[in-house]
């Protein structure tokens, strides 16, 4: 018989489908090929050699139709998807999907280079002058640097070509990264922090499994510590991965790099350009990119010789996949570290309640930066009581707050403003019935955005414009904003503090990731006064004169059902306050709460980060929440109410049977509708040792098939409850 191989496709499909091998062709399990599937061809991955196919249905079987010019898959990978396939209930095909998003593989544009080699032309001008002195030296330049050299235009350029003065040649491909210099600058470190980098010189050295929790205090230079173990991965020729939890974080990051290294590193996240996609893809797979900073999906990227993973901000939430393949990149980097055999970084000011354990079980190296670089001090920490010392009816600005701003502007110093809310109020009511401006898709209220003029939905993107009449009463103009979002908060910063610069820096304002950098570093420039963000200014931006930041709602985060609450508004919290006083003066953070005396509140104010971190572990490990047992979350959702909830009812009546597995619910979701579509949960809760995924394999290979609009979703190890 001819060779058979098994094929895995990148489509929702969990098993590999067998092909005949067509004589002559050499393949070999990671290869990419194209293969019939239905009436298409479609790309694969060669996922194992199949010795011994059924010989019954041998001759039915299709031939692969070619193997493709594209570098194999390493078995790591290939072990790695397979890993988190089975690990979070998803079809291997739509992991293996993750590793291919290669964009257009198609043959590179050619580049133009010009020099100059012909006569001068025979009508000179002064722009034409500038061109032959600017390439007087006889080196080949790209039409664009040429025109750039000589400050004229590209016609000026095609001119001269088409006179003969200047000659064209093919230029090679650019590279998607140039090399970065591992001795480009010598940091000065202290001596934690020069103890910290020779540990994780060390680690890279002997190579080998390991993860390091790099844990210091914000501004301490935890990035300048991590960049040593870049250093030496480069040195021996292998790759590193930086994963940042957002888009918005690379721009300074970016910039730090260059000045460490010389060069920028190559970019893989969704605004890269798709050709720019593909040729980063291929560059990666070839060994030809030493560094990669990206989002979540570079982890999937086709490393051929990769010697170090850094997690940085790893206890963020963005780092959590919450549709398709769900999975959380934190933890699936220590997977493919383990696959890979090489050392893990994880860095943060707030680990994760996770890595704090582990760093105290001795799990992980703990890697400590306890003082800020260059001696500043962290700021000081104050809690203003909204129950005695709140802002005037109407106002959301405490006094205090407002004086200790004024100050730090009369200073010449910056001050950030916080609130964790987009738009200008989370609520718009009728003053003469009540009547609340809902979704029509989901059970949330709409938010008033008034830069867009337009009351939004931000769970199903349904918007409209305020109604002129209430649609209850038929009240004319009588709806009115409940609440502050940072659209507001601008507007009343700009009565209290008249003639001042504000910039507000909002996840809905940012028009493109260029307008965005633009504005943190005029920020960093002090081109701004006040600056009222949401958590897109939380973390990694480093404004040197920004002196003073207010907590407009502090218990915003404490208001839900999430058993991560408390964490996460420590987190959050902690982050933003680290960014003042990082250059210039001490730095205060004033947090306006309505409960001073909550045990986050307490810790934030006292600067007790062991007293937090101790309770909270404590409370986890009585409730049995991770990590000290697991989690998975089954969400039913369909456009009759009556019929989801009843599907969840059947399939909670067939869980299988353990006394160690509780299965709580099914309940309507906090978030009851979304979309149009009825939500209800399942929470499974077990312990930390016991095999979650295999229970929930048994229990969903007999669920009864959904029908019609009804949908079930399967996530393992929920970060989200709502």
């Amino acid at each position: 018989m001819t060779r058979v191989v098994d094929i895995l496709v990148p489509f929702a499909l969990d098993q590999a489908y067998s092909y005949r091998v067509p004589d002559g062709m050499a393949l070999e399990p990671g290869d990419v090929v194209a293969v019939p599937l239905g009436p298409r061809s479609v790309m694969g991955v060669v996922w194992a050699e199949n010795p011994s196919p059924n010989p019954r249905i041998h001759n039915r079987m299709k031939d692969v139709d070619e193997k493709l010019d594209i570098l194999p898959l390493k078995s790591e990978l290939r072990k790695f998807v397979d890993w988190l396939a089975e690990y979070t209930l998803s079809p291997r095909g739509m992991v293996l999907r993750m590793c291919l998003r290669m964009g257009d593989l198609g043959p590179e544009r050619e580049r133009v280079g010009v020099r100059l080699a012909g006569p001068p032309p025979q009508r000179m001008t002064p722009a034409r002058a500038r061109v032959m002195q600017a390439l007087a030296d006889g080196m080949v330049r790209s039409k664009s640097e040429a025109a750039h050299d000589a400050g004229v235009s590209a016609g000026v350029i095609n001119g001269l070509v088409d006179e003969g003065t200047l000659e064209t040649l093919i230029l090679p491909p650019e590279p998607v990264a140039k090399p970065p210099d591992p001795d480009y600058f010598q940091p000065d470190f202290s001596e934690a922090q020069g103890a910290a980098a020779n540990r994780l010189r060390e680690f890279v050295i002997a190579g080998g499994f390991s993860v390091s929790l790099v844990d210091g205090v914000t501004g301490s230079g935890k990035t300048e510590v991590y960049f040593e173990g870049v250093a030496e991965a480069i040195r021996r020729d292998k790759q590193v991965l930086i994963l940042m939890p957002e888009i918005a974080l690379t721009a300074q990051f970016l910039d730090r790099f260059a000045e460490r290294f010389g060069v920028r590193p190559a970019e893989w996240h969704s605004q890269v350009a798709p050709r720019k996609r593909a040729r980063t893809w291929a560059a990666v797979a070839a060994g030809e990119v030493p560094v990669v900073v990206g989002a979540r999906s570079a982890l999937f990227l086709p490393y051929t010789k990769l010697g170090l993973v850094i997690v940085d901000e790893e206890h963020d939430p963005a780092y959590k996949q919450e549709d398709g393949v769900r999975y959380h990149a934190r933890d699936m980097a220590v997977v493919r570290a383990r696959e890979e055999k090489i050392p893990l970084v994880l860095a943060s000011a707030t680990p994760s309640v996770e890595s704090e354990v582990n760093a105290r079980r001795g799990r992980y190296a703990r890697l400590h930066l306890p003082e800020r670089f260059g001696g500043q001090h962290l700021p000081s920490v104050e809690a203003i009581d909204m129950r005695r010392e709140g802002p005037p009816r109407g106002r959301f600005i405490a006094p205090r707050l407002a004086e200790a701003v004024k100050a730090e502007l009369e200073r010449g110093q910056q001050a950030l403003l916080f609130l964790n809310r987009r738009g200008f109020a989370p609520l718009t009511l009728c003053n003469k019935c009540g009547h609340r401006l809902a979704c029509q898709n989901c059970d949330a209220w709409l938010v008033d955005h008034r830069f867009r003029r337009r009351l939004v939905c931000h769970h199903c993107g349904f918007s409209m414009p305020t109604p002129e009449k209430c649609p209850k009463c038929e009240a004319a103009e009588s709806f009115v904003p409940v609440g502050p979002g940072v659209e507001r908060l601008e507007q009343e910063a700009a009565e209290l503090f008249p003639g001042s610069r504000i910039l507000v820096l909002s996840s809905d304002l940012v028009e493109s990731m260029d307008r965005l950098r633009q504005e943190l570093d005029d920020v960093a420039e002090g081109r701004f006064d006040i600056v009222v963000g949401t958590q897109l200014v939380a973390k990694g931006h480093h404004f040197p004169k920004l002196n003073l930041v207010g907590i407009v709602d502090a218990d915003l985060g404490l208001a839900n059902g999430d058993p991560r609450a408390a964490e996460r508004t420590f987190q959050l919290l902690h982050q933003v306050v680290g960014r003042a006083g990082r250059e210039e003066g001490r730095g205060y953070g004033f947090l306006q709460t309505h409960q001073p005396e909550h045990p986050v509140m307490r810790a934030l104010i006292a600067q007790d980060r062991e007293a937090f971190y101790s309770a909270e572990i404590a409370a986890r490990e009585a409730m049995h929440y991770p990590p000290f047992g697991r989690l998975a979350s089954l969400l039913i959702s369909g456009g009759d109410k009556h019929l989801t909830e009843q599907y969840a009812r059947k399939l909670a009546a067939i869980s299988p049977l353990d006394e160690r597995v509780k299965v709580l619910g099914p309940a309507e979701a906090p978030l009851a509708v979304v979309r149009g579509r009825f939500r209800f949960r399942l929470l499974v809760k077990s312990p930390r040792a016991y095999d979650l995924s295999a229970f929930m394999r048994e229990w969903l290979a007999a669920a009864p098939k959904t029908k019609g609009t009804l949908k079930l979703e399967v996530d393992v190890d929920p970060q989200s409850f709502l």
